[in-house]
């Protein structure tokens, strides 16, 4: 039996804000979808399931999403839009380099350890070996377009003098890796503590040490 979306997913408000009646039900079916995805998983989520969770015509949704995979990609896009920090913080207003890496190593850490993402990522993976779209599209929508967004800003401090001169999108690589290798990677194992935001400040910031031990400029007195 379907399990009815959580009223905490479904977008409310009033006046202005009042979603009109063809985007509520988009929303809904995006909330429902997600629910269950997260509960049991994309290939045992039908699109009848869904359907049923919200109430009203199946034609409905599959007018608004024509393939279960439609769906999920609506699903991470809002997941993206809400957690995603990583997207949109801000680089270029940092005092100087160290200062926008730790700043984007800490909101690596609060996009990949938000519940949302944390959830979506374990749904990938274990769907990787069934649907390898699922992959793709997560990628596409969330880490590939902030990689690339930080691959740009650290190619400016590169071109700037203040990191050396390289393959900027490996180097954001190696610093996405360093910060996600400790509390990160036990975090999606389930097996992070109660210190686990602490813990991940302290990476963050033990990440940017090495990094710049090995991309930054050293000038002498």
């Amino acid at each position: 039996m379907a399990t009815a979306p959580s009223s905490e997913l479904i977008p409310t408000g009033t006046g202005s804000d009042i979603l009109s009646g063809q985007e509520a039900r988009r929303h809904a079916y995006i909330a429902a979808a997600q629910q269950l995805f997260f509960a049991h998983g994309y290939g045992a989520t039908s699109m009848n399931a869904v359907a049923a969770a919200v109430g009203g015509s199946k034609t409905t949704l599959w007018s608004l999403f024509p393939s279960k995979l439609a769906l999920f990609e609506a699903v991470v896009e809002t997941i993206v839009q809400d957690y995603g920090t990583a997207l949109t913080v801000d680089l270029d207003s940092a005092a100087d380099v160290e200062s926008g890496l730790i700043r984007m190593g800490d909101s690596i850490m609060a996009t990949i350890m938000s519940d949302a993402v944390t959830n979506i990522h374990r749904l990938v993976m274990g769907e990787a070996a069934r649907v390898p779209e699922l992959g793709r599209v997560m990628f596409e929508r969330g880490p590939g377009p902030g990689m690339a967004r930080f691959a740009a800003w650290l190619n400016r401090q590169m071109q700037a003098g203040t990191l050396k001169p390289g393959d900027a999108h490996l180097a954001a690589q190696q610093f996405s890796g360093l910060c996600r290798a400790g509390v990160v990677d036990r975090h999606l194992h389930g097996l992070a503590g109660p210190n686990a935001a602490a813990e991940a400040r302290y990476e963050v910031r033990a990440a940017v040490t090495t990094f710049l031990a090995a991309w930054g400029v050293f000038k002498g007195a």
